[in-house]
C-alpha cells in the first residue's frame, strides 16, 4: 500500500477523514542493508534481516522516522513528520498458509494516524495487500477515492471488510506499474493475536481477488502526517 505522489500535497485533510491516494511501498530503490546479529540495529531507508527476519524502512516525505530492530522478531519505531512511512519486520518470501502472530503496544501516547497491519507484494499477478488489524485515526479501507468494498470474512475473532483498489502507474516492487491493492480490514481491532493468512487469501480469491507468487510479507507499522512510538513482535 502507500500513497500517491499527490498525498503530500493532501495530507493535512485526509487525516481529517477526507479521501486520498494511496502510495505504494514497493518502490525499493533504497540501499539494501543487513544488520549484524546483535541485540538491536537501528536501520535506515531500505530493507534487509536481522536475526533471521526479513524487514523493510520506506520514508517519503518529511518525516523523521527511528526503526530499531532488536533480536527475537522485534522492532521499535518512532516518528515525527509529514508524510508516509511503513516499517515492519517478517518475512520474504511470504507464505500463503502463514500464521502470523503479533503483539504491539502504542506509546507512550496513542499514535495519530497510524495503521498495525499484515503486508505483503505478490506477482503474477502483481498485487499489494494488507490485513489491518489496528488503526489510530483513519480506515485504510475508505480513506482512499475509488476504492470498493467487495464484501467481508470472518477471521480469528472478528468479520474483516474486504477492499479493492487500483494503483495507476505508481512505484512498485517491479518499478512504475498498474496494479491492485488487496485490503482486509478488521472491525474489531486489536494490538496482539495470531492472524491466520490462508482466510483472507481464499476469500479474496473467492471474490476473483486472486494473488501470485509470494514476496515479502511483514507486520507493518505505517503512519502519515503524524507522530507516535510503536513496538511490536513478530512470530
Amino acid at each position: 500500500m502507500g500513497f500517491s505522489t499527490t498525498l503530500l500535497s493532501l495530507l493535512v485533510v485526509a487525516v481529517a477523514g477526507t479521501s486520498a491516494l494511496f502510495l505504494p511501498h514497493g518502490n525499493f530503490t533504497f540501499p539494501t542493508e543487513s544488520g549484524a546479529l546483535s541485540a538491536r540495529g537501528v536501520q535506515g531507508p531500505g530493507q534487509g534481516t536481522f536475526d533471521g527476519f526479513f524487514w523493510q524502512n520506506f520514508v517519503a516525505g518529511s518525516f523523521d522516522v527511528i526503526f530499531t530492530n532488536i533480536a527475537g522478531g522485534q522492532y521499535e519505531v518512532q516518528w515525527d513528520g509529514s508524510g508516509d512511512f511503513v516499517v515492519g519486520q517478517g518475512f520474504n518470501p511470504g507464505s500463503r498458509t502463514r500464521v502470523m502472530n503479533f503483539n504491539a503496544n502504542w506509546g507512550p501516547n496513542p499514535a495519530s494516524a497510524a495503521i498495525l497491519s499484515v503486508y505483503g507484494w505478490s506477482t503474477n499477478p502483481l498485487v499489494e495487500y494488507y490485513i489491518n488489524e489496528d488503526a489510530n485515526d483513519f480506515n485504510l479501507g475508505t480513506i482512499n477515492s475509488g476504492t470498493t468494498h467487495k464484501g467481508t470474512v470472518v477471521s480469528d475473532g472478528s468479520t474483516y471488510d474486504i477492499y479493492t483498489h487500483t494503483q495507476v502507474n505508481q512505484p512498485s516492487i517491479q518499478g512504475t506499474a498498474t496494479f491492485q491493492q488487496y485490503l482486509s480490514v478488521r472491525q474489531n481491532k486489536r494490538t496482539s493475536g495470531s492472524v491466520t493468512i490462508a482466510n483472507h487469501i481464499n476469500a479474496w480469491a473467492a471474490l476473483g481477488m486472486p494473488l501470485g507468487t509470494m514476496n515479502l510479507q511483514i507486520m507493518a507499522v505505517e503512519g502519515l502526517s503524524s507522530s507516535g512510538q510503536a513496538t511490536v513482535t513478530v512470530s
